[in-house]
């Protein structure tokens, strides 16, 4: 059972070992991740210079479930863009919302801007620090 859904900032701060990495650590064999937000992890890899394979086995060692957006899941993270627009919320940012709202379960970041939007759209955000 899912625990938590991650966002690409939690999965790059357990990677790079940021402050908080040790509790994602715990966390990751239960968490969701969307590919949307697998796609910024990977982004983020490129421009260090990590080539495609390289990039595929860091994202397969992080042992997470990845969830592929469906139309709703789209229509929900699309239509996110009024609450969260003026934080700064990206559209991997609002699938991860989306997903955590679908499953009822704490979308897990390191961006304190969700934390002001979290009611608004109707998730509990856990913050990492």
């Amino acid at each position: 059972m899912a625990l938590v859904v991650m966002d690409s900032s939690a999965l790059i701060a357990h990677v790079e070992r940021e402050a908080g990495w040790e509790n994602i650590e715990q966390l990751l064999p239960s968490a969701l991740v969307t590919t949307v937000n697998l796609a910024e992890v990977a982004q983020y890899w490129a421009k260090k210079g990590l080539d495609r394979e390289e990039v595929a086995r860091g994202i397969d060692a992080l042992c997470v479930v990845a969830v592929a957006p469906d139309l709703l899941l789209a229509l929900d993270a699309g239509t996110m863009i009024a609450h969260t627009a003026r934080r700064g919320l990206s559209l991997a940012d609002r699938f991860c919302l989306a997903l955590a709202r679908r499953e009822n379960i704490p979308a897990l970041t390191a961006d304190r801007a969700w934390a002001e939007i979290a009611d608004a759209v109707g998730v509990r955000v856990e913050l990492l620090r």
